[in-house]
């Protein structure tokens, strides 16, 4: 991204929990970052704390990639317990809301529950784990959601990295296989039992394993400044962990 693309659009966290005036929203999937709750997949080849650091640096190079979209309201949807943690971590420029229930199909539900007002309001949920997604593809969602019902950007392990709507359909989330190779697929089954139409964003991939965290950060490397912090984690651990460092010089 140019300098200008990274200027920050930002709405206050008074507006984002409580007025609801932007058309357009923006929840980011978060969790806090804790030691064993957060990229377990890739904990079983680094050590916990490297994993655990790089989830914050995801989150932090995550929220400033949503607020450098304007005319966007950036908000946070994250497990109750985990509220006063995140809100501290994202700034009072970002609001943060508690999820009804456990899970990710949960909070899913609870994103579009919470903010979604049907023919008025284009809300899109977005992992924590794409920081260097280009800004460009996540307006374009925004726009898809125009002309579609739904909006999904698939993933190229089977699932997907952020979906929109701009109304409530809990049906999609109720049966979709979270976290397996086949949640695209469910979802998309579940759109059409539904009869809504759907639009896709580019493929895109996230951090899961360790094949992915190779591919980013030889990317990064390129590009540092996709997602600054996470690229800084990767110029650490390169060093400390030798598994990291050979898999990334190969790439």
């Amino acid at each position: 991204m140019t300098p200008e693309d990274t200027e920050p659009c930002m709405e206050s966290s008074q507006t984002i929990l409580n007025s609801h005036n932007g058309d357009n929203i923006l929840v980011l999937m978060a969790k806090a970052p804790r030691p064993g709750t957060v990229k377990t997949r890739l904990a079983r080849s680094l050590p916990v704390e490297a994993v655990t650091e790089l989830y914050r640096c995801l989150l932090a190079d995550t929220i400033a990639l949503a607020h450098s979209l304007c005319g966007v309201t950036v908000a946070i949807m994250c497990p109750a317990s985990d509220v006063e943690e995140l809100a501290l971590l994202a700034g009072g420029e970002t609001g943060v809301v508690a999820q009804q229930g456990d899970g990710l199909a949960a909070a899913l539900i609870s994103v579009f529950a919470h903010f979604a007002v049907p023919g008025s309001r284009h809300v899109i949920a977005f992992n924590c784990d794409s920081p260097h997604l280009p800004a460009a593809v996540l307006a374009n969602a925004f726009e898809m959601l125009n002309v579609h019902d739904v909006v999904i950007g698939p993933t190229h392990d089977g699932g997907y990295y952020l979906v929109g709507a701009k109304a409530v359909h809990a049906e999609l989330f109720l049966r979709d296989g979270m976290g397996t190779d086949s949640a695209l697929d469910a979802l998309l089954a579940c759109a059409q039992r539904l009869q809504l139409s759907v639009g896709f964003t580019d493929p895109f991939y996230d951090i899961d394993v360790e094949g992915d965290l190779t591919r980013l950060a030889a990317e990064l490397r390129l590009a540092p400044a996709r997602a600054p912090r996470t690229a800084a984690w990767v110029e650490e651990w390169q060093q400390s962990v030798p598994r990291l460092r050979s898999a990334a010089g190969e790439l």
